[in-house]
């Protein structure tokens, strides 16, 4: 019994020994189905003859007459040939040697069936593509995910809600460069391979250039070269920039992401929360028509934050809610109150490295040997706060190990000016006052260097170069990274960030 490629490869083998080709170009004006659609009843009329061309997804036949329905981006169509229309040669042709899956064109009137669809009486076709394969007859959910991933375009075929999330996240950046561009930044275009990956902390993908006989780093961020254009005299500046990390792969990660990041000069990090907030509210409106949307269908549970009051985390005991509201303005709770709140850790009474450390283990967290203690205090929130934050909060005022790029706070030095935006317990954004000091700025790397030396691999690395930058002055500036990525996943009602890139990073099938 041979198999279904097998059947079509015999089909391909009889249609080029009728000399006609299978895969064609195709130049001629033709019709979308929408286009048709819209038109129907004025074409119909007037006896318009229209010309289609889409995929078959559909075959049925009736006696010496056969129907089918052709998909294009816009939609799907009917189609109805006959015998008597098109001659035995024609329609014999149609019959033995297309497809569900093949690619035609058709040329012919409209008209109504019995039961009144739309429908085009074929007068010719042509065959554009011959499929080999069979598509997916239904997708039924199908239970391993990860397939769907790696074959995205049956998933597209299959599910057409799947289309309609990329048409969503390509609005979302359309919306976003509106946005920026409206409030007069400029767009501009970072390097990708990088000779120092810096601009946050992680770890980098690396490569070799040959001509030039150096290794370069995918870029982990665009944020130095942002700030290398403010000091250039520039004072509105962003990239929607895709950024590279070499780090695990969860719901909210993926090794390869899009975010916009932009820098304002003469601003500060809270003139960045009054935007991120406007930002956010535009686009909710624009997308959504409102600023309450539901996010997954989940039963997510909440109860108030000890320091603000406001809904802002779940737990097993309280109400359930499932709405996610942007209105602004949102919560602000600092680095330090969350983990008061969250952990019962008031971290100006662990100042040390040990202190910190064996608190944390105390409440389960795997402490590793090479963490410094601002590195612990980063997975004590990653751990025990982030997840539970559902609604827009912003984390402020970190402590200054986390933020070797940002700007002290004048009343307690210990603390930096940065603030991240938590949804629906993600990172949406991250931002902070840029540091211009260069001394300060030479400083803190040293100290990232001592953390790399004693086996921290995401530590920001010394980037002498940008230090001689800032040393010729960079006016006060605020920057901002949003993750297009991770917003979408909230636009879209989705659960993993897979399903919001079109083609995620895949282990190998072997692994």
């Amino acid at each position: 019994m041979i198999n279904e490629e097998e059947s079509r490869l015999k089909k391909l083998d009889q249609i080029k020994k009728q000399g006609i080709d299978p895969y064609l170009s195709q130049g001629d004006q033709i019709s979308k189905i929408v286009e048709i659609q819209k038109n129907f009843d004025h074409w119909f009329q007037k006896e318009r003859l229209v010309k289609m061309a889409g995929r078959i997804r559909s075959i049925r036949m009736h006696g010496k007459s056969c129907f089918a329905h052709l998909e294009d981006e816009t939609g799907r169509f009917q189609i109805y040939l006959k015998y008597d229309l098109l001659g035995e040669e024609k329609y014999n042709f149609f019959v033995d040697l297309i497809d569900v899956g093949d690619f035609v064109s058709t040329e012919g009137k409209l008209f109504l069936t019995k039961k009144g669809e739309q429908t085009i009486l074929v007068e010719n076709y042509q065959l554009l593509t011959k499929s080999l394969l069979p598509l997916p007859e239904k997708w039924h959910g199908l239970s391993d995910i990860e397939l769907r991933f790696r074959k995205r375009y049956l998933d597209l075929l299959a599910n057409p809600e799947i289309k309609e999330i990329f048409q969503k996240r390509s609005l979302i950046i359309k919306l976003t460069r509106q946005f920026f561009d409206e409030l007069g930044f400029i767009e501009v275009e970072t390097p990708i391979l990088q000779p120092i990956p810096g601009g946050a902390n992680a770890r980098p993908f690396v490569t070799h250039h040959h001509a030039l006989d150096i290794d370069l780093y995918l870029r982990i961020a665009p944020e130095l070269y942002l700030k290398r254009l403010i000091i250039g005299g520039f004072e509105k500046v962003y990239e929607i920039a895709r950024c590279f990390r070499n780090e695990g792969i969860d719901r909210a990660h993926n090794p390869e992401f899009t975010q916009i990041e932009f820098y304002q000069a003469y601003a500060d990090y809270q003139n960045l929360m009054t935007l991120t907030e406007k930002f956010l509210e535009f686009l909710l409106e624009k997308i959504e028509g409102k600023l309450e949307i539901e996010y997954q269908g989940e039963k997510i549970r909440t109860r108030p934050s000890t320091s603000s009051g406001q809904n802002i985390v779940f737990s097993k005991e309280e109400n359930y809610i499932q709405k996610i509201n942007f209105k602004a303005p949102y919560t602000r709770l600092s680095f330090r109150q969350a983990l008061i709140d969250f952990v019962q850790i008031d971290i100006e009474k662990f100042k040390t490295r040990e202190q910190i450390a064996t608190k944390a283990k105390n409440i389960g967290l795997k402490v590793d040997r090479s963490w410094g203690r601002g590195k612990i205090l980063d997975e004590l929130y990653k751990e025990f706060i982030r997840p539970k934050i559902i609604q827009p909060t912003f984390i402020i005022d970190h402590p200054i190990e986390l933020s070797p790029l940002a700007k002290k706070k004048t009343d307690n030095p210990d603390y930096v000016e940065r603030f991240q935006l938590i949804v629906a317990g993600m990172e949406v954004c991250n931002a902070f006052s840029e540091l211009n000091d260069p001394l300060d700025q030479e400083e803190r790397f040293r100290e990232q260097q001592k953390m790399r030396e004693a086996g921290d691999e995401e530590a920001h690395r010394i980037d002498y170069d940008f230090i001689e930058a800032l040393k010729y002055g960079m006016p006060p500036t605020a920057g901002e990274g949003i993750g297009i990525d991770r917003l979408a996943t909230i636009l879209c009602n989705v659960h993993n960030v897979k399903e919001v890139i079109i083609f995620p990073t895949m282990r190998s099938k072997e692994k």
